[in-house]
């Protein structure tokens, strides 16, 4: 029984896909990870390239968006009982070194609860993001540090290594954003006590396809993931849900168990 699930959420990739599924197989990651494709409605042939590649697929009817295909390949691993999950992107810009290097670093004996491939550190590859990009970058990672005083380069990233109880407080209900999961998790986490550290990254620029921030799209994601992060200040500080309490000492075996239960 392999302990990794590397999770790629796909919309409307059936030209990047391919590369993605290959590099993988190429590298030998299918040897100690399961992969699995969460195909969000896609209207072209994500679905039948993914299964081409022999691996599992989980295709959603509707588009439900971004976080709650992410949400539900938590529910999976949380029934599978796999101990660490990987999620990263299905465009190409996440290069497949990455894996063993986050993989490695949920293993080590001090090992963080989430792990984040920044494309900001000094050792990470170069890597450029248009204007109102980076200046949403800066805004979400002064707000984190204002609140809890760690130091985020590369809160948006989609690429992250996440350890069981991170992953198990992700899947359950109205513990994760639908939409825009960056962050306002990130910053969700800490408050939360859960620790979250991060490494140097290798990525690339997208090569084909529609990203989810073309065009105005940042304007309205920006906006929106700001809300979000007044949102968690107001549920922790004012509502005081699960405030300061890391998941793993919150439920016992039996909770887990349930939770487990329920996801399936």
């Amino acid at each position: 029984m392999k302990d990794l699930l590397i999770i790629i959420p796909a919309y409307n990739e059936e030209e990047n896909l391919p590369n993605v599924l290959n590099s993988i197989a190429k590298a030998g990651i299918s040897d100690y990870a399961d992969i699995l494709v969460m195909n969000d409605a896609s209207s072209d042939a994500t679905n039948w390239v993914a299964k081409q590649h022999h691996v599992t697929v989980v295709s959603h009817v509707f588009n439900l968006g971004y976080g709650s295909a992410i949400q539900l390949g938590y529910k999976y691993a949380v029934r599978r009982n796999y101990q660490y999950v990987i999620q990263m992107d299905a465009d190409g810009q996440h290069d497949i070194c990455n894996i063993p290097k986050l993989y490695e670093e949920l293993k080590s004996p001090h090992a963080p609860d989430i792990v984040i491939g920044s494309r900001f550190l000094p050792e990470s590859t170069p890597f450029k993001v248009g204007a109102l990009k980076e200046f949403a970058i800066h805004h979400f990672s002064y707000f984190i540090y204002l609140f809890t005083r760690t130091r985020i380069s590369d809160p948006t990233s989609g690429l992250q290594g996440l350890s069981f109880p991170a992953f198990l407080y992700y899947s359950i209900f109205e513990h994760f954003d639908d939409r825009y999961p960056d962050a306002n998790m990130i910053l969700q986490m800490l408050l939360l006590g859960f620790s979250v550290k991060e490494i140097p990254a290798v990525m690339h620029q997208r090569v084909s396809g529609t990203s989810m921030h073309s065009g105005l799209k940042p304007v309205l994601y920006m906006a929106r993931v700001t809300l979000s992060l007044l949102a968690v200040l107001f549920r922790h500080y004012v509502l005081g849900l699960d405030n300061g309490v890391r998941i793993h000492d919150q439920f016992s075996k039996k909770e887990v168990e349930t939770e487990k239960e329920q996801t399936s």
